[in-house]
């Protein structure tokens, strides 16, 4: 099992510092060691080491361009109301995201911090997913009561056109258009 690379045990803010320097992506390796060791002295980091975590920085962020550039396309593609599919893209999105990252964690020590993210992760997804359905249901009750409350409008004109008493609308309302009355 392998150990933790020097810049995960890196003091947090530096760290900080290093991954905005990266996602400037403007700077060579001896330059951001340099920017690193000036403004964090204690940093112990050696150039490999700055070398394989911006070499595993951009293979993540690759992945989240591919899943954003996936997801826009599906969008673009369905168009923006596409309510439950676009909710389980997002679930299959972090479900992926988070069997990769157990996939790669294989072979190295995954702490219970790691494994409890992971599972808020996929909780998160689900979540997503379900609110998703909620959000449609929502809508599907309100158009809904809007139809009935059009028809029973609807039937009422009618009805004081037609002359028809009470007992014929409610025929019409229980046995047409299915609302109990």
């Amino acid at each position: 099992m392998g150990r933790k690379s020097s810049v995960a045990r890196m003091d947090p803010a530096a760290r900080k510092y290093l991954e905005k320097l990266l996602r400037e992506d403007r700077h060579t390796l001896d330059e951001l060691l340099a920017a690193l060791r000036a403004k964090f002295p204690a940093a112990d980091v050696s150039r490999s080491g700055l070398h394989r975590y911006r070499a595993s920085l951009e293979e993540m962020m690759g992945r989240m361009r591919e899943i954003d550039t996936a997801a826009t396309a599906l969008v673009s593609e369905l168009g923006e109301g596409v309510g439950d599919k676009a909710g389980a893209l997002l679930a299959q999105a972090v479900t992926t995201l988070a069997t990769n990252a157990a996939l790669n964690a294989h072979g190295e020590d995954v702490s219970i911090k790691e494994v409890a993210e992971l599972a808020r992760a996929a909780r998160a997804a689900m979540q997503a997913r379900t609110m998703s359905l909620k959000e449609r249901e929502a809508v599907e009750e309100a158009a809904r009561r809007k139809l009935l409350a059009e028809q029973e409008a609807n039937l009422q004109e009618v009805a004081k056109a037609q002359g028809m008493d009470e007992s014929q609308v409610d025929f019409w309302r229980r046995k047409f258009l299915g609302i109990g009355g």
